[in-house]
């Protein structure tokens, strides 16, 4: 026979083996005394400590390239010894007005009159073949030349670049390369409807970004940051080449 007095008292908590829920609250002994502002900081300093020293052994593993350790500008330095731009200077008389290199890029100066006869040596005897871009600059304070037009020339064996450069004032003229690069078509187009520049013997020189009649051209430097209004193209038949939408008055009405 079981003992009745052997029951626990039906208050006595039962331990049943299993672990305690989040909603119950830890007994007092098991509650965590708070730390002092003094073991606090102790803290702080030992895992800010710990941290420094993790990123001292990164660094200490893999040091920094001397460029990203030290970053140093690159400095510009004379080209004319360079192989193409010596090649160039024997092959066109006269081509070669200033060579430099700069990051690595290869720039020559040559005179307007003789882009044609560079461009056409630097593709067919030194195989620059791809015409990557051809662009424009204005310097409008420039005395000896407003205007720098710029050509960015790609050969494939060797994946080498040469940036040829040339001079060309407000009203001068400077031959097309349409019949080097075919490429160069549509690029003259848009550097004469962007800044005005106008090329000889190109096939087919007008706007290409705006419209003809359109008055100005919007990447010179003195052209209005607001724009101008024009409408000559869309209504050739009401305003005259170079002017802009007006609204009519109405009979008895102030314009």
């Amino acid at each position: 026979m079981t003992d009745d007095n052997s029951k626990p008292p039906e208050d006595a908590p039962i331990d049943d083996g299993a672990e305690p829920r989040d909603g119950d609250k830890p007994a007092a002994s098991d509650a965590k005394p708070k730390l002092t502002d003094e073991e606090k900081a102790a803290k702080i300093a030992a895992a800010k400590a710990k941290a420094a020293a993790k990123k001292a052994s990164e660094e200490a593993e893999a040091p920094k390239p001397p460029w990203e350790d030290k970053p140093i500008p690159p400095e510009r330095s004379d080209a004319a010894d360079d192989p193409e731009i010596a090649a160039l200077a024997e092959g066109v008389a006269g081509s070669v007005t200033a060579a430099e290199r700069f990051a690595g890029d290869l720039t020559v100066w040559v005179p307007a009159a003789k882009i044609a006869d560079v461009c056409g040596f630097l593709k067919h005897e030194r195989d620059f073949a791809f015409l990557v871009d051809l662009t424009a600059v204005d310097w409008p304070e420039r005395e000896q030349g407003r205007f720098d037009v710029v050509y960015w020339l790609h050969r494939f064996s060797d994946q080498a670049r040469v940036r040829v450069v040339t001079a060309v004032a407000e009203d001068q003229v400077i031959e097309s390369v349409t019949g080097i690069w075919k490429t160069a078509n549509w690029m003259e187009r848009e550097v004469y409807d962007l800044y005005g520049i106008v090329f000889a013997n190109h096939p087919s020189l007008e706007r290409i970004l705006t419209w003809e009649g359109f008055n100005g051209h919007p990447l010179r430097k003195d052209f209005p940051v607001e724009g101008i209004d024009t409408g000559a193209a869309i209504y050739p038949d009401v305003y005259p080449p170079g002017g802009g939408p007006v609204v009519e008055a109405e009979q008895g009405e102030e314009a």
